[in-house]
């Protein structure tokens, strides 16, 4: 089973991806953890990340898709994987069809959590209150404007790329603001109508 997973930042797309390896036996692959992971395992290909993230740069696209074909290659992910959080652009979707095409594989699916931005942000901010009142710290990036910042480069990064999986009949939305099982069970629909569920 190999699932792409979308989702604003708050959207609970952690949760879910964490879920789905419990289920199926799959991997979460975050490219974030990934590219740090090689870049400490010292591989040519790490080391290349390692050298731009020292530098402040972002890891170009050729980089990312050589560390996550080098980890789907890993025996864990052998019966499939949940991106989470890549691809963020058009040009990494095509890329990661064309790496996983050399490999004779495919997406079977990809799953957006739809959530209402509105509620999100008032989440947050009750949640920050609550800390504040309970005397806990607060991380800085906890805060509704800097989840403002995060959802404002979500949306300008991922319609194109929902849109390139729309057209290739892929995409499947659930409703994110759902309770977390209820989104669970969602997924799971999704999953047996594409007969993913049954797949290795």
């Amino acid at each position: 089973m190999r699932l792409v997973l979308f989702g604003a930042p708050g959207a609970g797309k952690g949760t879910q991806a964490q879920r789905l390896v419990e289920k199926h036996g799959i991997v979460q692959l975050s490219t974030g953890e990934m590219l740090r992971a090689s870049a400490r395992a010292g591989t040519p290909v790490g080391q290349r990340a390692k050298d731009i993230m020292d530098h402040g740069g972002l890891v170009p696209d050729d980089i990312v898709i050589a560390i996550v074909s080098d980890r789907i290659d890993e025996p864990d992910a052998h019966h499939g994987f949940v991106l989470d959080g890549f691809p963020r652009t058009v040009a990494q979707a095509q890329a990661l069809d064309a790496m996983l095409a050399q490999k004779g594989a495919k997406l079977e699916a990809v799953i957006e959590l739809k959530v209402d931005e509105s509620i999100l942000l008032k989440r947050i901010t009750t949640r920050v209150e609550e800390m504040i009142a309970r005397g806990e710290p607060v991380r800085a990036d906890d805060n509704p404007t800097a989840l403002k910042k995060r959802l404002d480069a979500y949306h300008e990064q991922t319609p194109p790329v929902i849109d390139y999986y729309a057209k290739k009949g892929l995409l499947r939305s659930v409703d994110g603001m759902a309770p977390v099982d209820a989104v669970t069970a969602a997924i799971n629909a999704v999953l047996a109508q594409h007969g993913g569920a049954n797949r290795g």
